[in-house]
């Protein structure tokens, strides 16, 4: 879209508007800064309307002032001639959090970041979810917290605790509606983030549908979404296995600059997204049983040697 404006779209606003070349100058940065902030499209209609609409406005600062200078358009002054933006460019979180991850999405313009937010409170095992999300997505929801059940004894859950707690699931921009399957992992990594209070890492993006046992499956529009990895500032995506073979046919522009992480099952994801991983059930009472029984093999050992 860069390279259509600056060849096609500015220099046949500003000849439509009767400016020269050495009257107006919209540099790249501003120009990136429309595509991003003030036009949500495929094409490109809207951007050249933004583009027509600076230089007409160029032009009447030129009869306004009535003295010849350069009127550059750059990524500081935009907002003087289109207005605020109208639209949030998507960069990841910076810190570490408890029950967020950053998902990836799929639209009809291109590929986006997807914040997915899981929230656990005292109450009666309720599942709750919000954000406009549809049919297929509810049911992912559904799908990880079997995941997570079937799981409990080695993410270290006592079993009481989903008959003792209530669940919240939210996908920020409510009055956006959403669905599809590829949040899947996302989700369930969300609610194990958490359940056991171990941050997820902000530098992961995650794509992918979950099965009831745990299985992650592929998905669509991979080269959308890690455009919009690199575009927010991830530096690690996972991605279903099976996606792996899509990846030769994405610029190694995109592919050399994101550890891509393939993985198969929901286990892979938690060692990747999760900044620790959580102790199983049993695991320290475990090892102290096995301190217990060497010490007193070795009591008895020295016992039979006398």
């Amino acid at each position: 879209k860069l390279n259509i404006a600056q060849r096609y779209l500015i220099p046949r606003q500003t000849e439509s508007a009767g400016l020269k070349e050495d009257e107006i100058s919209i540099t790249d940065g501003a120009v990136r800064e429309i595509i991003r902030s003030y036009t949500r499209e495929a094409g490109v209609r809207n951007l050249e309307r933004c583009i027509s609409k600076i230089c007409r406005k160029v032009v009447r600062e030129i009869l306004t002032e009535k003295k010849k200078t350069c009127h550059q358009v750059t990524r500081r002054n935009l907002e003087k001639y289109l207005g605020v933006t109208k639209y949030r460019f998507g960069l990841a979180e910076k810190n570490d959090q408890v029950g967020q991850v950053t998902g990836l999405a799929w639209t009809e313009v291109g590929g986006e970041l997807l914040t997915i937010e899981s929230q656990v409170m005292p109450g009666k095992g309720k599942s709750m979810h919000t954000g406009s999300l549809g049919e297929v997505m509810q049911e992912s929801i559904h799908a990880a917290m079997s995941v997570i059940r079937s799981r409990a004894s080695v993410l270290g859950i006592e079993d009481d605790f989903f008959q003792t707690h209530d669940f919240h699931v939210h996908v920020p921009e409510g009055a956006t509606p959403k669905d599809g399957p590829s949040a899947g992992i996302g989700m369930c990594t969300a609610m194990i983030s958490a359940i056991t209070q171990i941050p997820v890492s902000s530098e992961v993006a995650m794509t992918g549908e979950i099965t009831l046992r745990g299985e992650v499956l592929p998905i669509g529009g991979l080269k959308e979404k890690l455009l919009a990895a690199l575009r927010g500032g991830i530096k690690t995506v996972i991605i279903p296995e099976d996606n792996k073979r899509e990846l030769k046919e994405i610029p190694k522009e995109v592919t050399s600059q994101l550890a891509i992480k393939p993985v198969k099952w929901i286990d892979q994801v938690l060692e990747i997204a999760l900044t620790s991983m959580p102790d199983a059930l049993g695991k320290k009472s475990s090892e102290k049983i096995v301190v217990s029984q060497k010490k007193k093999r070795g009591k008895e050992g020295r016992v039979r040697t006398h």
